[in-house]
């Protein structure tokens, strides 16, 4: 019996430790992008994926921070390079988790950087994609709040852009702070950002 229980700790010890080492490796990586060094961050997020080959939240945490630096990006050259990797870290997190809602957000996001930074070029190839990727990540997961906001609000700004009523989507932001009222992350690394842009963009709906 001790020979058996020898065994299950020699097998249960290197994986407890992997986990221990990917937790502190992601918390670490967080409080990197916390502290606005997001290159050290996203490198990190990428060398935490190539330890953990079946994982698509490093990947996708390092596409994000790409992402979300090229939105004030305005150098065209630098702005490629950025959504370029951007899209290859989420393509491989993709071919982990092929149709998962918060990827299909991400890579709608990506799409929205490009029609932000140049929308007389990329708006009428790519806001067709968004609106696509955010339909098909509803009907997946029709709960998930940053769904429910991210398409609320591409949908607003497409609102405004055509000087149309925002009315129907300030109903889908309201909804979507419901949502988040009530969501619970898979585990403490998955997905849960949002709710301070919902709630600063449903403030806007009421002004």
């Amino acid at each position: 019996m001790k020979r058996v229980v020898a065994i299950i700790m020699l097998l249960i010890g290197p994986m407890a430790i992997a986990q221990d080492q990917y937790t502190q490796g992601m918390q670490k990586a967080f409080q990197l992008w916390g502290e606005q060094k997001n290159t050290e961050a996203a490198n990190l997020f990428e060398r935490i994926s190539m330890a953990e080959p079946d994982n698509w939240l490093p990947l996708y945490y390092a596409s994000q921070i790409n992402t979300f630096a090229s939105f004030e990006e305005k150098d065209k050259e630098k702005l490629s390079q950025q959504m370029a990797k951007a899209q290859e870290l989420l393509d491989l997190a993709k071919a982990i988790a092929p149709n998962h809602p918060e990827i299909l957000v991400q890579q709608a996001m990506i799409h929205t950087v490009w029609v932000a930074f140049d929308g007389a070029t990329y708006g009428p190839t790519l806001s067709g994609k968004v609106a696509a990727l955010y339909q098909q990540a509803l009907q997946i997961d029709g709960n998930n709040p940053r769904v429910v906001f991210s398409k609320a609000e591409w949908d607003m700004g497409s609102a405004k852009y055509f000087g149309q009523d925002i009315a129907p989507y300030c109903k889908e932001v309201a909804r979507s702070l419901e949502l988040f009222a009530n969501f619970k992350p898979e585990t403490p690394f998955h997905p849960n950002w949002g709710k301070e842009r919902a709630e600063a963009t449903f403030e806007n709906c009421k002004s």
